[in-house]
């Protein structure tokens, strides 16, 4: 009666007496207690200040529980950010704190996984929003058959196969195309099925974001988002979108018509305004128009205000940057709305394709 789970006696914290525990307070403490002696507190105390969770937490079981703003098994570090800001970066997108699968310490999720003895991934992301247990029919620690064997699990979703479909992918999907001759038909002249940037099922593309009108194309070809800049204007307001390419107004060039054809400037101020801070005109990398760089065409790498970025730096999936659901930002992948991922790979939307 007085053994633990692990059949040790009081868990060597105390000793046995007509099946009850009588654990070890000889210093008077009192900080040994539980049914066999498996709470220590002594545990919570910090070695430098001698207090219990370094004045900063509460401690239950031989464990701190910090407060707001301090951090560490002994709650002895403190944070560099306001509570406020650690539980903004906390946030997921379905506004709970770490998805209610994590704990947020400083801004930063720690995930609950399945097993606490070891470390699975089925729950995982920045803020605990990704479960893989979604895709599986039975959840089995031990099995991989995620989404019945016919797809890919992304983040909590199944991405199916041709030729199945489902929440999980386990209804099959009537096609007299093979699975070959329906991915032929939804890449066209593409690299990719439906551009990279749809679902192909018998031939046929469904472009997603799901109801977002500027992706289109029989494979998904078109995607007018890479006519708009960071604040989502389009064509920078001086032309219209085509097919993903910006025709411009008269007057304007560039890749978003940005810059204007005439200059109300001298050269000198000009070429003042796009010097960097090393004293290089834009980076060495591009030429100066009227106080602005355009970065080197043949390096379609080279970004940035004074061509000082290098986009290569961002994420590729499925061998696309930002696998095609966001913009290239010096290095960095930007996100479109309902996208997620160093490289905008995980859909987080209401709606799945």
């Amino acid at each position: 009666m007085c053994k633990n789970s692990q059949d040790i006696i009081c868990s060597n914290a105390g000793t046995c007496h007509c099946g009850r525990c009588k654990c070890d307070n000889s210093d008077g403490s009192g900080l040994v207690y539980g049914k066999f002696c498996e709470c220590d507190d002594r545990e919570c105390i910090d070695d430098e200040t001698e207090e219990i969770c370094g004045g900063h937490g509460k401690c239950y079981c031989g464990n701190c529980y910090c407060k707001a703003g301090w951090h560490g098994d002994k709650c002895e570090f403190q944070c560099d950010i306001t509570p406020w800001e650690s539980k903004r970066r906390c946030t997921s997108p379905d506004g709970k704190i770490c998805s209610n699968r994590g704990t947020c310490v400083c801004g930063e999720c720690t995930c609950h996984d399945v097993d606490p003895t070891g470390d699975w991934g089925d729950i995982h992301g920045d803020t605990c929003e990704c479960d893989e247990r979604d895709c599986r029919a039975v959840y089995d620690r031990y099995s991989d058959d995620f989404c019945s064997g016919h797809g890919q699990c992304n983040c909590g979703r199944c991405d199916c196969k041709a030729g199945w479909y489902g929440k999980k992918c386990e209804h099959p999907q009537s096609c007299t195309l093979s699975a070959e001759e329906s991915i032929r038909k939804c890449q066209g002249s593409s690299d990719l099925p439906c551009s990279g940037r749809g679902k192909c099922e018998c031939g046929k593309c469904t472009c997603y974001p799901p109801g977002d009108r500027r992706v289109y194309g029989k494979t998904c070809e078109c995607d007018d988002r890479r006519c708009e800049d960071l604040d989502g204007v389009v064509c920078g307001g001086h032309g219209t979108c085509s097919c993903g390419r910006c025709v411009c107004e008269r007057g304007w060039f560039g890749k978003l018509c940005q810059h204007p054809r005439k200059c109300n400037m001298t050269e000198e101020q000009s070429k003042n305004l796009c010097e960097s801070a090393d004293g290089i005109l834009c980076s060495g990398k591009g030429s100066c128009h009227c106080g602005k760089c355009i970065c080197s065409a043949e390096e379609w790498y080279i970004s940035g205000e004074f061509c000082d970025c290098d986009d290569r730096d961002c994420d590729k999936h499925d061998g696309l940057v930002c696998t095609g659901n966001g913009i290239c930002s010096c290095g960095n992948c930007e996100c479109w709305d309902g996208w997620n991922g160093n490289a905008c790979e995980i859909w987080l939307g209401s709606e799945y394709p």
